[in-house]
């Protein structure tokens, strides 16, 4: 009974995300279910967004899960709205058509449960004044920090690193041994 109404609540909540192909945060409830989406570009703003559908949909739910499927963008963004989605005791889940890449990690990691059933990829970001060993130190002096997180999200601290191994403009797709090493899954 409770799986029948998760495949009518993803199945209405991908309707929905159809019919308004530009939005990049969406929250519905249906039937017990509250179930966001996270889609496209991570950017400034998605925060507040992902909070207004919250507050637009008050009461206690039975599960809630967001769904990913996300190239990544911002990752101070991601990082508020992965603590956001953490305090509401959201579950990830990256469909099998979906791709979670660079900062949609982020929110992948705050699930309380995470499933993985399309990719994960690693993207390091770029550093704001280039790849030299003077921007890499600079860029770590930034207001937030991954390994701190990943670790509150009860994520292996190494993934933080393991992001700054990958090659500008290139993608690391994540084996199902390195999502339970990272214990991602």
């Amino acid at each position: 009974m409770i799986a029948q109404r998760l495949r009518l609540a993803l199945i209405g909540t991908a309707l929905f995300t159809t019919l308004t192909a530009q939005a990049q945060v969406s929250v519905e409830a249906n039937a017990g279910l509250l179930a966001a989406k996270i889609s496209e570009e991570i950017a400034p703003g998605d925060y507040e967004k992902l909070l207004e559908g919250l507050r637009a949909n008050p009461g206690k739910y039975t599960r809630k899960i967001v769904l990913l499927d996300s190239i990544g963008g911002s990752a101070p963004e991601a990082i508020r709205m992965g603590r956001l989605l953490r305090e509401t005791g959201f579950e990830t889940l990256v469909p099998s058509d979906g791709m979670c890449q660079g900062s949609c990690v982020y929110l992948l990691a705050a699930g309380k449960k995470r499933t993985i059933n399309g990719h994960v990829a690693l993207r390091r970001p770029p550093f704001p004044a280039g790849d030299s060993a003077l921007a890499q130190a600079a860029h770590g002096r930034q207001p937030f920090s991954p390994a701190t997180y990943f670790r509150d999200m009860g994520v292996d601290v190494g993934l933080a690193e393991a992001i700054y191994q990958v090659a500008p403009g290139r993608l690391h797709l994540l084996s199902k041994d390195e999502l339970l090493r990272y214990r991602l899954k």
